[in-house]
């Protein structure tokens, strides 16, 4: 049986890089309906520590992908299957036309639906510059300087079946619905500064804080058994026991501060 299921294949399909996007979604933040505070600043251009893009754009599936994807109810956006699908082909020989069989290809996260997107603005602080003025007769300016490299990582809520291929898609979305540079890992670069200033009136001492933001995607995940089936020489994919499980995920917002300043006569 198992020799006959590897000839199958090696008539059936043959491997075939197709790098094929789908056009990104380039809407502002704002044109989504997120409102971006004014502490909130880009340091994209600051930041001594290059991050790289994390762009995701959804996969075009190839002719060949798009039938299997259509054959089935159960909507595919996994981009780890498409991929795979748009690297295959299907032969029509005489032999292939008489090849019936079903092949398991695994249990897989077949997409992601969104139920609700959020920013937080404040997710976690990656800086703290003091400046004491107590001692000062005239107005003192505080400026933002990052003290030492920090890097902020954001991640699932809970352990979940083939996190890493659930967590693209979750970021897909989350991109979509909030139109940010999102990344499940950012860094902050030592050194990286920022010329906004914050005045200090004598007899204060003023702190600047810096926070990096992050937006919390909360949604479902569907999972399903997946076979590719072949009958009469056509490929077809079936999905067997369908299931659903709740996740969320929090994903920072790359190169991206939150900047809060106090002032007060005693120190904090």
């Amino acid at each position: 049986m198992k020799r006959l299921l590897l000839i199958a294949l090696v008539l059936c399909f043959t491997l075939q890089t197709v790098p094929a996007l789908a056009e990104g979604d380039d809407q502002s933040p704002e044109e989504k309906g997120i409102k971006i505070p004014d502490s909130v600043m880009t340091i994209a251009k600051e930041n001594t520590y290059p991050n790289p893009a994390q762009d995701l754009p959804r996969l075009q599936p190839s002719e060949l992908a798009q039938q299997l994807l259509d054959s089935t109810d159960v909507p595919i956006e996994n981009p780890e299957l498409i991929r795979m699908f748009n690297e295959s082909t299907f032969s029509s020989s005489p032999l292939a036309l008489a090849f019936r069989a079903s092949i398991y290809l695994g249990e897989w996260p077949l997409y992601y639906e969104s139920s609700e997107t959020h920013v937080n603005w404040e997710y976690q602080r990656v800086n703290k510059n003091v400046l004491d003025n107590r001692g000062g007769k005239s107005v003192k300016t505080l400026t933002y300087n990052q003290e030492e490299q920090k890097k902020v990582t954001g991640g699932l809520t809970a352990q979940i079946p083939k996190s890493d291929a659930v967590m693209k898609m979750m970021m897909i979305k989350a991109a979509e619905n909030t139109g940010l540079p999102l990344a499940f890992e950012t860094i902050i670069g030592e050194g990286t500064k920022k010329a906004q200033t914050y005045n200090i009136q004598p007899k204060h001492i003023g702190y600047l804080h810096s926070h990096v933001p992050a937006a919390n995607e909360k949604g479902k995940v569907t999972y399903g058994e997946v076979y590719l089936t072949f009958r009469a020489g056509k490929p077809k994919l079936e999905i067997k026991n369908v299931t659903q499980q709740g996740i969320g995920a929090w994903i920072p917002v790359q190169d991206h501060l939150s900047f809060t300043f106090l002032s007060g006569t005693k120190p904090q």
